[in-house]
């Protein structure tokens, strides 16, 4: 099993669906920003990431 660990901004209020056997579905979207430095400067780079959380999530 991978783990993966985002931390970053929640970018709109998630979307909750149900699957026909009743399972949460939930769609949602976040800003993850990575600071690095390049030639003396700090930059920052933002990618945004779409994400689906099904059934209990974490567990």
């Amino acid at each position: 099993m991978n783990t993966v660990n985002l931390v970053g901004y929640i970018t709109a209020d998630f979307e909750l669906r149900y699957t026909a056997s009743g399972n949460p579905v939930a769609n949602f979207g976040m800003a993850l920003n990575r600071r690095y430095r390049q030639n003396d400067e700090l930059k920052t780079e933002t990618t945004f990431v779409d994400l689906v959380a099904f059934n209990k999530g974490v567990r």
